[in-house]
């Protein structure tokens, strides 16, 4: 895949002068900008200069957006704060995945492995089993193992400092809507992100080529004592073709969840003809392939129909890697997003259309707090088939 660049200054499109409540959804007013452009804080589908978006999309929030360039090209619900169930996991391999040599070693204690939550996916580690940093990062990716998580976490200094670091690097991404309470995206209250959070999450960790390597494997042999090994697969359906899926052309990756709380989340990233594109989506209808599903078809739009789409807005970059912290002045495709009225909308967008009201360019959110959505039917997700007697825990969370 051709690298995902930094964008210029001139492309960020705002920045919140301060982070906002974090156990819900507040509201925006005129006088505050918005991370990424104030048309993703609007209500509606978000898209201008192209059509055919998917039209029956029950997500609760997604977003498409150009990998090197940042531009997004539509959006729903951008920075609705909603649970981000294992997604979490690319910020945190985006904290800790360069402190470590991949081929360094670690015999795992029953300390690394204390404080995992009941009901959490795991690769299968073991006390007494030294493992390489390789190995439980593809522990992390594959196999969305929380017991690969904690090994890692404690390695780097425990899980308190990780969630710290972990908060401190979404402050840098200003990713501003993500509050960070566990390292592995387990449900806990007031854990939240957005699907423009975990966009950039994707596009930042996508630069480093070990993160690029872990989620785009298929299958590794993983260590199950003396000279044993099981294989384990990726549970990305996209990526591996499973569970009645077929694998989506030019996937390279990057993270799916679940859990009973947050539903189905995903970030997606696909290149096609030199060009990548991310995709998340978070909280659609319950449904072992619907996230994968809607996500397969914005990505489709996306090459397709969507590839005339002027930005409504842009991925900014690091503070640390010179993102503007202001709103100086847009990118000349952004300027003219603002300045083209939207394309006639689709039969199949229309309903959505009319939510976005008459506020214009203002950005506005509902007033009040959102309650976050509890997930109470048991929606089949990542499947736990590869390791032979896999160790899961009892109960209905899972991420």
């Amino acid at each position: 895949m051709r690298e995902c660049s930094r964008l210029t200054r001139r492309a960020a499109l705002g920045l919140a002068a301060a982070a906002l409540p974090l156990s819900a959804a507040a509201p925006a007013t005129a006088a505050s900008a918005v991370i990424g452009g104030e048309l993703l804080a609007r209500p509606g589908v978000q898209v201008r200069g192209a059509r055919g978006l998917p039209g029956k999309l029950t997500a609760r929030s997604w977003l498409v957006a150009d990998c090197e360039s940042g531009e997004v090209l539509a959006a729903y619900g951008a920075h609705t704060r909603l649970a981000p169930a294992s997604t979490l996991k690319m910020l945190f391999a985006d904290t800790v995945l360069r402190k470590f040599d991949r081929a360094e070693r670690h015999k795992v204690t029953e300390a690394d492995l204390a404080g995992i939550p009941a009901g959490s996916s795991l690769v299968g580690i073991k006390p007494g089993i030294t493992y390489t940093v390789e190995q439980l990062w593809q522990g992390v990716f594959l196999r969305s193992g929380n017991d690969a998580v904690h090994v890692l976490a404690r390695m780097n200094g425990g899980v308190a400092r990780t969630v710290a670091e972990m908060q401190a690097r979404a402050a840098d991404l200003q990713a501003l809507d993500t509050r960070v309470v566990s390292p592995d995206g387990f449900d806990h209250a007031g854990q939240l992100s957005s699907a423009y959070d975990l966009t950039l999450f994707a596009r930042h960790g996508l630069k480093d080529a070990d993160f690029r390597g872990y989620c785009a494997t298929r299958t590794a042999d993983f260590p199950a004592g003396g000279k044993k090994t099981f294989q384990i697969q990726n549970t990305d359906r996209l990526l591996t073709g499973a569970w009645g899926l077929d694998s989506y052309e030019g996937l390279i990756g990057v993270k799916n969840g679940y859990t009973s709380n947050a539903g189905n989340t995903f970030t997606g990233a696909a290149t096609r003809d030199g060009r990548t594109l991310l995709v998340t989506v978070m909280h659609p209808d319950n449904g072992g392939n619907i996230v994968y599903e809607e996500t397969a078809a914005l990505l489709d739009w996306g090459f397709g129909k969507g590839s005339s789409a002027l930005a409504v807005g842009a991925l900014v970059d690091p503070l640390s890697e010179g993102g503007a912290s202001a709103s100086p002045e847009p990118t000349r495709r952004s300027a003219r997003a603002a300045a083209v009225p939207s394309a006639a909308p689709d039969k199949e967008t229309s309903s959505w259309r009319l939510l976005e009201g008459a506020a214009g360019t203002v950005a506005l959110l509902g007033a009040g707090t959102w309650a976050l959505r509890r997930r109470t039917s048991a929606a089949p997700a990542e499947p736990t088939e590869a390791p032979p007697n896999p160790e899961r825990r009892g109960g209905r969370h899972r991420s």
